[in-house]
């Protein structure tokens, strides 16, 4: 499997980085496309997040637009948007493709192929209600960064795991849950 991840400038760079590991840690994803504006750059910075260095990840610039993350010819068979900004959420959701994280989601929903949003704002306008409905009426799956509670966790890292959890088996990849028993 091959996996197209984005990163925009909303709070929850944990989520991003737990994702990467995960992915890198499954035996069926063979290609990490990684994508980050620049705005994401500066949250992964101010959060003090270091992603991971893997031979798997080809990182793609932004404003690449000529990379094959832009083609729907290309193998790219999913992608996740984590954490997905509002601005971003609604350029995806209008089909606005200034950017090549807009482009590659524009592709994975034209494509029918699996687009995950983990969407990282709150509370919700009636505009952002609005462009959820839209990305999920269009295909996307939209899995807000809620912490799943019922999980026993003494860390902040254990509580954002349940949300990359979801997030990546929503991409089509098997993942071992953190579960009741689990500390």
């Amino acid at each position: 499997m091959n996996v197209i991840v984005a990163i925009t400038g909303a709070s929850g760079a944990i989520y991003a980085r737990q994702c990467l590991d995960i992915l890198l840690g499954s035996s069926a994803v063979e290609r990490i496309a990684l994508v980050v504006s620049r705005h994401g750059e500066d949250v992964i910075k101010a959060e003090g997040i270091t992603l991971p260095d893997d031979a798997r990840i080809e990182r793609y610039a932004n404003d690449d637009m000529w990379s094959s993350v832009a083609s729907g010819s290309a193998a790219w068979d999913a992608m996740i948007v984590v954490p997905a900004s509002m601005g971003s959420v609604g350029r995806i959701a209008s089909g606005v493709s200034q950017s090549l994280i807009e482009r590659a989601a524009d592709v994975m929903l034209k494509e029918r192929r699996r687009l995950v949003l983990v969407v990282r704002e709150t509370p919700y306008s009636l505009i952002h209600l609005r462009n959820m409905t839209t990305i999920t009426e269009a295909g996307g799956i939209i899995l807000p960064a809620s912490p799943s509670f019922y999980i026993p966790a003494d860390s902040i890292e254990r509580l954002a795991l349940s949300v990359s959890c979801r997030a990546v088996e929503m991409l089509g990849v098997n993942v071992a849950h953190p579960s009741w028993g689990d500390r």
